[in-house]
């Protein structure tokens, strides 16, 4: 069997995420053909009312018009206009999102096509040297990626709407990272997992206090994290390894025998996130839990699924935090 050098991307085991794009594209139409469509009397009708119901529909039929685009279920596509009179222009912004396994550039690029070439039609009996040009993707937010911004910026506008400019997420919080692996804590192999979580927490703007890598043993677990509350005080404490249900796996034993209180949906939400992955995260015994005001999060021990559950939890973290801290929700310092 032979196969062809295009494939459309499997994305079957990737779980849908929040994602957004904006992007942008300008149309020059000469100093004859702006005022009329400024004014919206071009003899074809009102080519800027038009170009944003083409502009929906464009980004609706991305799919149908770029081979290996995969269709999506959209939320929301938004296409708006900037007129420049000094340089007789006009640039449309496609605003899409999506709860989707894939981004949604391509809708918003397909967007904005659509929408300029639109103008272009109503326009061309007027004026026919049009210049369509600097189509370009602007900002894109979700999945792996997280918040991507052209190298050339943004607009103000769509900075201060999206909120780019706003603190990381967990900025402020003391946070501590500790594997639990016999393995990793004799040196059998490199601690990976807890590598990863510090890292998300340092991008998330978290600083990242304290890291350790202790065997599993369920009475050294339990006294490491209580002494770790106490002397150093972290808003935060991620732990990855022994979730499972191999005899060495004692890491919800350990966490519960010091916890004041446990949070019990946690552990599930990580168990449901994880199940769009694979199946067998319904056996981890992942769970959070308080010691005093410190909370405390129990991921498994594999990279993948370290990768996946912070990404789950980084948005619900400074809630947590904040109601830990007895804030109200209109006054929490990680809003």
């Amino acid at each position: 069997m032979t196969s062809s050098s295009f494939r459309m991307i499997d994305v079957g085991e990737k779980a849908p995420t929040h994602r957004l794009a904006v992007a942008e594209g300008t149309i020059r139409v000469g100093a004859a053909a702006f005022p009329m469509i400024a004014e919206r009397r071009l003899p074809k009708g009102d080519a800027l009312m038009l170009a944003e119901v083409a502009g929906i529909q464009g980004a609706k039929r991305a799919s149908d018009m770029i081979p290996l685009c995969h269709p999506l279920p959209l939320d929301r596509v938004r296409v708006t206009h900037v007129l420049d009179a000094a340089r007789h222009s006009i640039t449309v912004h496609c605003l899409v999102s999506a709860f989707a396994k894939t981004g949604v550039e391509m809708e918003a690029m397909a967007g904005v096509s659509s929408a300029l070439l639109t103008i272009y039609d109503l326009t061309k009996m007027i004026e026919p040297a049009l210049t369509i040009s600097d189509a370009r993707l602007l900002v894109k937010t979700g999945g792996k990626s997280g918040v991507w911004i052209c190298p050339e910026g943004a607009p103000a506008w769509l900075r201060e709407e999206l909120h780019l400019d706003a603190p990381p997420p967990l900025a402020g919080c003391r946070a501590a990272v500790v594997t639990l692996s016999d393995r990793a804590a004799a040196g059998v192999y490199a601690d990976k997992s807890g590598l990863i979580l510090a890292e998300a927490l340092t991008g998330a703007g978290a600083e990242v206090i304290s890291t350790q890598v202790i065997p599993d043993d369920e009475a050294m677990i339990a006294a490491a994290l209580v002494a770790l509350a106490a002397e150093k005080a972290p808003d935060l404490i991620l732990t990855t390894g022994g979730t499972g249900i191999a005899p060495r796996d004692v890491t919800p034993e350990a966490i519960r025998r010091v916890a004041t209180r446990e949070i019990p949906g946690i552990g599930e939400l990580l168990r449901k996130n994880g199940a769009d992955f694979t199946r067998n995260s319904w056996s981890s015994r992942s769970l959070a839990a308080t010691i005093g005001q410190t909370l405390v999060v129990a991921l498994p021990g594999s990279t993948k699924a370290v990768t996946q559950g912070i990404a789950c939890l980084l948005p619900l973290i400074p809630h947590l935090l904040d109601t830990i801290a007895g804030k109200k929700h209109d006054e929490g310092t990680h809003k």
